[in-house]
């Protein structure tokens, strides 16, 4: 469910609303690595987690 993030999109993670918003940063396998406002770098596991996409006014 995770295989369309690409790098610069906007995610949040659904069991971890504290982190706050997160750009992703890479996408490779099972491994996402995404930026988070209130958590720093973290390597999300996309056969456990399925981040949620935020939707940006930009475009």
């Amino acid at each position: 469910m995770n295989e369309f993030l690409e790098p610069g999109m906007i995610v949040r993670h659904p069991g971890a609303p504290e982190w706050g918003l997160g750009q992703v940063q890479s996408n490779i396998g099972d491994r996402i690595t995404v930026n988070f406002a209130d958590a720093g770098k973290r390597v999300i596991d996309a056969r456990r987690v399925v981040l949620e996409l935020v939707e940006t006014d930009e475009g």
